[in-house]
């Protein structure tokens, strides 16, 4: 029986496409199991004219003054601002964010295309002296050529535009395969900048799996670079596939994301930075609060609060305003936490929550109740990702064990410190192993304007966002313009000679 839902192409070379005779698949609502919409299920032979589109329209793209690719970076902001409450609204049914953090999802995307636009007219390179007379010496960005981004399903509109946007100010033209259960979000991402007048060809769309498509991609030569966001295992996968060509892969992985809490701490605010990094996007967040460190002269008290909110901590429809938390975001999520959840209940204190929830709403999606365990430090809960609802508390006597065991993970992306006490906290800034650092705020991700990344098993040392974003997608070029109409030798000590 043929699907009731609306159906979608590829977007090659500036069309939207069908192949004949395409096998496909339908993204689910993970609140109620309805079908949203269907999509083409791609091959390697759509990843190669999507790159051969790619490719023919890089050398216009490059000539285009960045400033007026700044322009249609632009016209893409203020159209997705005017779609910022359908758009919202398609993250939360597809993913299943509450809705203000879909919209919220969108307004990340406008804030980086808006931030992005203006380097348009910067792309700084460098000036500096010579040390030889009449010689000016200089650095310049090129972009690389066709540039391949693989997104996660978690931000589903706001990390593809964080790659695509720094992709296309810096000339490059983009082939992007989104995760496959928010292919929706990824065509109204695409849309956006078809209708702001980006070139045919600059802008590609194919979905599909990873083993297909993305392997595809980062397989093919004509591919210069691989921005991938995702879980570690396939990051490696893709890195090592990357090498045998030689491409610039940057990888964002993951996080097990401390909260430490010193005995000082404003509990109030605490409370509330736990509560949303913990729960917020129920847990799917590589910033969340996985893990929180508490002194041991607050730890019963703070627990104590913080199990009396989650009392009071709305679970369930995520497009009502007053949810707090939806549900995880497809099947195969809640199946993977809920495994972790009984390896916690054999390993550690369960504390509260623990259970997949069922009863009216709930039993129609995947919803899992907001978790809490008491554990060790170096139980599997603690140490490994669960991207769920899910969070380890641990106490410690003192900040040096508590900075001891926030960084004796694999992880470094987002940690946080909670203290009154000033030397403290810069002590943190510099001890804590993490990519960013939040003094008394949760372990969120960061502002549009600063850079998005972290160490160890996070990622390859690469950053998304702030003026850095543009590194993964441009080549420096050395440019030396000698105009003393005579041969000089650098290091080379003149005889005095003409």
């Amino acid at each position: 029986m043929p699907s009731s839902v609306e159906p979608f192409g590829l977007y090659l070379g500036g069309k939207w496409t069908s192949p004949a005779k395409a096998k496909r698949f339908e993204t689910v609502n993970p609140a109620t199991r309805e079908p949203i919409a269907s999509f083409v299920a791609g091959t390697a032979d759509d990843v190669g004219r999507a790159v051969a589109a790619a490719e023919k329209a890089f050398p216009s793209w490059k000539e285009t003054p960045a400033p007026k690719r700044g322009d249609l970076l632009l016209e893409a902001a203020r159209l997705l601002k005017q779609r910022k409450p359908e758009v919202g609204k398609i993250v939360t049914q597809e993913m299943g964010k509450v809705i203000a953090e879909g919209l919220g999802d969108v307004q990340e995307s406008i804030d980086f295309i808006e931030y992005m636009a203006g380097e348009g007219r910067r792309l700084f390179g460098e000036t500096v002296p010579s040390e030889l007379r009449s010689k000016f010496c200089l650095t310049v960005r090129q972009p690389k050529g066709v540039v391949a981004c693989i997104t996660p399903w978690n931000f589903p509109t706001a990390i593809p535009n964080w790659k695509i946007a720094a992709a296309l100010i810096s000339g490059n033209t983009v082939v992007f395969k989104p995760a496959s259960n928010t292919a929706r979000c990824a065509v109204e991402v695409v849309k956006t900048y078809e209708d702001a007048g980006v070139p045919p060809g600059v802008l590609n769309l194919v979905t599909g799996s990873g083993g297909v498509v993305g392997n595809a991609l980062v397989s093919d030569p004509r591919v210069r670079t691989v921005s991938f966001t995702g879980g570690v295992e396939t990051g490696r996968e893709v890195y090592v596939r990357g090498a045998q060509s030689l491409k610039m892969v940057h990888l964002e992985l993951g996080g097990k994301n401390p909260v430490i809490l010193m005995e000082d701490a404003d509990l109030g605010l605490a409370l509330d930075g736990v509560l949303f990094g913990a729960f917020g996007t129920s847990g799917q967040r590589c910033t969340a609060t996985s893990r929180l460190i508490v002194h041991e002269d607050v730890y019963e008290e703070f627990l104590g609060r913080l199990t009396d909110r989650l009392d009071r901590f709305p679970v369930g429809d995520p497009l009502d305003p007053k949810t707090a938390m939806g549900p995880v975001a497809s099947a195969d999520q809640e199946r993977k936490i809920l495994e972790y959840i009984a390896i916690g209940k054999k390993e550690a204190k369960l504390r509260y929550g623990g259970e997949k929830l069922t009863g009216g709403l709930f039993d129609r999606g995947y919803f899992i109740g907001p978790t809490i365990f008491e554990t060790r430090h170096g139980s599997r809960i603690s140490k490994e990702e669960i991207f769920g609802p899910v969070l380890s508390v641990l106490r410690v006597k003192d900040y040096a064990e508590a900075v001891r065991v926030a960084n004796d993970v694999d992880y470094g992306l987002s940690s946080s410190i909670y203290t009154r006490d000033v030397n403290r906290a810069f002590r943190a800034m510099e001890d804590l192993e993490a990519g960013i650092t939040y003094v008394n705020a949760p372990t969120i991700g960061a502002e549009v304007q600063l850079p998005f990344g972290g160490v160890k098993n996070t990622g390859n040392g690469g950053r998304e966002a702030g003026s850095v974003a543009i590194d993964e997608f441009t080549e420096i070029k050395t440019v030396f313009i000698d105009f003393s109409s005579k041969l000089q030798k650098a290091q080379i000590e003149d005889d005095g000679g003409e």
